[in-house]
């Protein structure tokens, strides 16, 4: 038997690569001057005016004084947060503001979401819209107020109940409920599933000759574009469908997918076409994760695929991308050891209940989600130091080329899980 061709890879060769990334990054710091340049014109401002539509509104108190924070969508392209001491409601509200922005905003800041005083010139109710009745149909069929946050934030990126986001973060399951490309991969193997089960016997009676994967690809790249755009276009969401597209067509072209030049290629595109993306944790953290997956797939790829599936990935992507959660996130609980099994449960768990609220009995498993968030009750706190985050991530890129360097990696990251979970 011939040796199967090998499929041809993104870049020819290293130098090619080398200068696509040159100059994307000259792009990317033409585009950071652009944004600077305006950062600095509106920080200059006096006062500034803009129309904003309300993401969020909740009330908080301070020296006994109560007031309602807002977190705005400006139709000038940028996020902020502003506080209102009006009892008047703002939910579903568009706003007609007056800005007072000033040197304490940060570069930084001004790129994802700052805050800023203001002054509520006009406020215009808005209609319900569709996802304002999805999320009502989705909260009617919950006595519990937690649990319907949990599940508007898993179907439609919704803020989640902060109570409710401890007891997630203590389970170690904070990836399952922000949309990201754990999410996109099971819609995207359903859509494409479902839709290739429709379409395979039209084309072996009408048009055999069409290719399935260019169709029935159209048609879940489309699908599920619709879907990230009605979610608002969440950083990790967007990073993931950007790869879903350009993965798609890599397939289409017989390209090398699985390979670290591509991952970097996605993150230089997304990077210059939204620099907000820059200051986007959740989009960083995101590209940590799908730069492990890679790293273990480079080293398994040989191993039985159904071992790789249960168990390599959720074991493997828990064990290396402890040290880079806990560079940010210092809450610790051993409890956080059931994440690779929910991971590999909600696989089944998210089209299932997509499914069941659709027909009206979203609250099967209410009781069964109540017992599971109940289950923490202690946390310590473990924060990796800079120079332990800054080792491990030279690791990390030493690791694409030397698998000695991988397994140490590894070793690392074990180390690290027993400090962590063992107690000495």
């Amino acid at each position: 038997m011939g040796q199967a061709l090998e499929k041809p890879k993104l870049f020819s060769d290293v130098k090619s690569f080398v200068w696509f990334g040159l100059i994307m990054c000259v792009f990317i710091g033409v585009r950071l001057g652009y944004e600077y340049y305006n950062y600095k014109t509106f920080i200059a401002k006096p006062f500034y005016y803009t129309y904003a539509t309300v993401i969020t509104s909740y009330d908080k108190t301070k020296n006994a004084k109560r007031y309602k924070v807002l977190k705005l969508k400006s139709d000038d392209g940028f996020t902020l947060y502003t506080t209102s001491h009006q009892k008047k409601e703002f939910n579903h509200a568009r706003l007609r503001l007056q800005l007072f922005p000033n040197e304490s905003i940060s570069f930084s800041s001004y790129l994802g979401t700052f805050y800023v005083k203001s002054k509520i010139k006009n406020t215009e109710a808005l209609p319900p819209t569709l996802k304002d009745i999805l999320l009502n149909a989705v909260n009617k069929q919950h006595k519990d107020e937690s649990i319907a946050s949990f599940y508007n934030a898993i179907f439609f990126a919704t803020p989640i109940d902060p109570k409710l986001r401890q007891k997630i973060a203590l389970l170690g399951v904070s990836h399952l409920v922000a949309l990201s490309g754990f999410h996109l991969g099971i819609l995207w193997a359903f859509v494409y599933g479902l839709v290739l089960l429709l379409y395979r016997p039209f084309q072996q009676k009408f048009f055999p000759y069409r290719y399935a994967l260019f169709d029935v690809g159209l048609v879940s790249v489309l699908v599920l574009g619709v879907y990230v755009w009605f979610v608002g276009f969440p950083p990790s969401l967007l990073r993931s469908y950007t790869m879903v597209v350009l993965g798609w067509a890599m397939l289409l072209l017989a390209i090398e997918l699985l390979s670290f030049t591509f991952l970097a290629s996605v993150f230089l595109l997304l990077c210059l076409l939204f620099p907000s993306l820059l200051v986007s944790l959740s989009f960083w953290l995101s590209v940590a994760g799908v730069f492990y997956i890679f790293l273990l797939l480079q080293y398994t790829k040989q191993w039985n695929k159904w071992l790789i599936t249960l168990l390599v990935i959720p074991l493997g992507i828990f064990v290396l991308m402890l040290p880079i959660v806990h560079s940010v996130f210092a809450v610790t609980s051993g409890y956080q050891l059931l994440s690779p099994l929910l991971s590999l449960l909600f696989i089944l768990f998210y089209p299932l209940v997509m499914f069941l609220h659709s027909i009206g009995f979203g609250g099967a498993f209410d009781s069964v989600l109540l017992a599971l968030f109940a289950l923490p009750k202690e946390a310590s706190e473990h924060l990796l130091p800079w120079w332990g985050t800054a080792i491990y991530m030279a690791l990390s890129f030493g690791a694409i080329w030397h698998k000695k360097l991988f397994y140490t990696l590894l070793g690392f990251s074990m180390l690290y899980m027993f400090y962590l979970f063992i107690p000495i």
